[in-house]
């Protein structure tokens, strides 16, 4: 489970076919990772396979490879991380799991005083989870949803949100994790089982 607040911008040593699988390395600069523990990369959650001194290594299974833009990855390329929450932990984001569920494209970027609209195209059926002033996770990054379609959907990104992910570098064309709300995916399926009932 993750808030969807980016810790650290890690960097990606590389990314190598395992057996259907792949096997991804990057670099960070979290200390005391433990064999086991899950992190969010790209909202992604992976677990650490191995490590050696900041740079840990996790297993990318074929589905997460299907799934997600991690397949895509090179070496070099920045991708945003975050460990697991702690019970402890304040929640300044929402609660986001790392269970991608789609890729969607970043459409257009348009500064609006010191921040910026991004707005994404997401995949076909991704809509009827989106509200306004909902929540969404775009590469990890916990966001608010407005003037959401069926076809796109906008999010506005602050200065600090753009200097401390990737969001900042991201241009348009670029693919993108999409994690929508749980609670959306949980009201959306009890509607559906309703309907079926009547």
């Amino acid at each position: 489970m993750f808030s969807g607040i980016i810790e650290c911008v890690g960097d990606v040593s590389t990314l190598k076919p395992l057996r259907g699988d792949a096997e991804l390395t990057i670099k960070t600069r979290f200390r005391g990772l433990t064999l086991g523990e899950s992190i969010a990369v790209n909202g992604a959650c992976m677990t650490v396979a191995s490590r050696r001194g900041s740079a840990f290594t996790a297993v990318v299974s074929a589905e997460s490879l299907r799934r997600t833009t991690l397949g895509s990855l090179r070496a070099g390329d920045p991708v945003n991380l975050e460990r697991s929450l702690r019970v402890s932990d304040r929640l300044s984001g929402h609660f986001v799991f790392g269970h991608v569920d789609g890729m969607g494209t970043l459409e257009a970027v348009t500064p609006e005083g010191g921040s910026a609209l991004y707005r994404f195209s997401p995949p076909a059926g991704f809509a009827r989870f989106l509200v306004e002033k909902g929540s969404i996770a775009v590469d990890g990054v916990s966001l608010t949803v407005f003037d959401c379609g069926r076809r796109s959907f906008t999010v506005s990104v602050i200065p600090h949100t753009a200097g401390a992910t990737t969001l900042g570098r991201m241009r348009p064309g670029a693919r993108v994790n999409l994690e929508t709300d749980m609670l959306a995916r949980y009201v959306d399926r009890a509607v559906a089982h309703h309907l079926r009932r009547r």
